[in-house]
């Protein structure tokens, strides 16, 4: 492990998960700043001087800067303190408890992402101590109001003070977690982002008495639209990142398996080899990275059970792949709806897509193979959204990196935002140990 006393630094890094885990930071309303306050108070006490932002009073933002000589651009460490909401009565251990039982620290924010926040916390400290001389200055930016909208965390740093978080690369959440699949050890890296269309789609039709049906019924011609849109999946298109994701985990495994998960990449043998990997854990996840996805999400027509209403509307969450914009999306989507349903785009994000043939995903890769040798490291596409969206605005070259080494029977994706949010002793203690260790690598190079 670390060379500065490792139980004293995993000892503190539980400290500080748990102090960030008791303060309640649930967005709405957020309460940032009383983190950000915690943060700044351990990062002063270990040498730095940190500035506090606020965008609107209780929403601060926080940004510390590790000094390296200038050679190379800087890297940063970015993470989010808000959290969703938690129903407490639903809970083993209370969500703001910070509890340590069963050797797991229980919270909301556990894995998102407060773990991240500490980790990146203690690397800070541990730069700082060990007085590393690095090429690249290290940023660490923990913000606030991911969970919503950014519009006062990341979003508002990246139109408000670009040059306090102007970087190369960055690392944050939803990478570098253990997957097990098929008796292996995966550590997915999240190197693209799908993009994000919201719309309401709107069918008109002539309204009447109930009692007698018509064709044109706007509830119908909805729900048939909706149908055609998402009943069965959209067109295969395979992506740089879903190629080598699969390439690589097929690699690792027995050939039947391998067979199958590489014909998922060929337009002639994919529905074939969809059937086969349908049952295994990561199909559902494989699916939407090949594949733009439309998922029904909201419904409203009519105010009376007597009455055919004149119009029905529904909410569609759309994700789209790296290689698509807007209107090559809204392309895609359209002959499925029909000519007569009128699309209104709502929210639109791009999507993001960066290479693994980079210095900082080998450093990655050099960084959890020291530790775990037996572990696989791939590119993976997310198909959820994190301010790497924002952050990318400034050419930061962003990677889902918050390395934790889980046991099978500690899920990952079904804890986040799940009741009963926790993270163990032990993964929390690989992250930090992997993390300082691939920073000060990577910063020196």
């Amino acid at each position: 492990m670390i060379a500065l006393d490792p139980p004293a630094v995993l000892e503190e890094a539980v400290r500080h998960l748990q102090a960030l885990l008791r303060i309640d930071t649930t967005n709405p309303p957020g309460n940032e700043s009383a983190a950000a306050d915690y943060l700044a108070s351990v990062l002063r006490a270990g040498g730095y001087e940190p500035l506090l932002l606020e965008a609107e009073p209780g929403r601060a933002n926080l940004i510390a800067r590790y000094p390296g000589d200038g050679s190379a651009a800087p890297l940063l460490l970015y993470s989010h303190t808000d959290v969703v909401p938690a129903e407490t009565h639903k809970w083993t251990h209370p969500p703001f408890s910070g509890a340590v039982a069963d050797g797991q620290i229980w919270g909301r924010g556990a894995l998102d992402m407060k773990a991240m926040v500490a980790m990146e916390l203690m690397t800070m400290l541990l730069l700082k101590r060990s007085g590393d001389a690095l090429r690249r200055d290290v940023i660490f930016a923990a913000t606030a109001d991911e969970e919503i909208d950014s519009d006062a965390g990341a979003e508002w740093l990246v139109k408000h003070h670009p040059d306090l978080v102007r970087a190369e690369y960055g690392i944050s959440e939803f990478g570098g977690y253990s997957l097990h699949f098929e008796g292996r050890r995966f550590y997915p890296v999240m190197t693209a982002e799908k993009g994000v269309c919201w719309m309401k789609i709107r069918a008109r039709g002539q309204p009447g008495h109930a009692s007698v049906p018509k064709e044109d019924n706007a509830v119908l011609q909805l729900a048939r639209a909706i149908d055609r849109a998402a009943g069965k999946p959209l067109p295969l298109h395979v992506t740089p990142t879903a190629a080598e994701f699969i390439r690589r985990v097929a690699a690792a495994l027995d050939w039947p398996q391998a067979i199958s998960l590489r014909a998922l990449l060929n337009p002639l043998t994919y529905r074939i080899a969809e059937a086969r990997v349908a049952g295994d854990g990561i199909a559902d996840s494989l699916r939407a990275s090949l594949h733009n996805t439309v998922s029904p999400t909201q419904l409203a027509a009519g105010t009376k059970v007597n009455v055919i209403p004149s119009e029905a509307v529904a909410a569609l969450d759309g994700r789209l792949l790296p290689g698509f914009d807007r209107d090559s999306f809204l392309a895609e989507l359209q002959p499925r709806l029909g000519q007569h349903i009128e699309v209104e785009v709502e929210h639109y994000s791009p999507p993001l897509e960066v290479s693994a043939d980079t210095p900082l995903f080998g450093a990655i890769e050099s960084g959890l193979r020291r530790y775990d040798p037996d572990g696989i490291v791939v590119p993976h596409m997310l198909t959820g959204a994190t301010d790497a969206k924002l952050f990318s605005q400034l050419g930061v070259r962003c990677y889902g990196f918050s390395p934790l080494r889980l046991r099978a029977d500690e899920p990952f994706d079904r804890l986040i935002h799940a009741h009963d949010e926790r993270v163990s002793v032990d993964a929390l203690a690989f992250g930090v140990q992997v993390l300082y260790e691939t920073v000060r690598d990577f910063c020196r190079q």
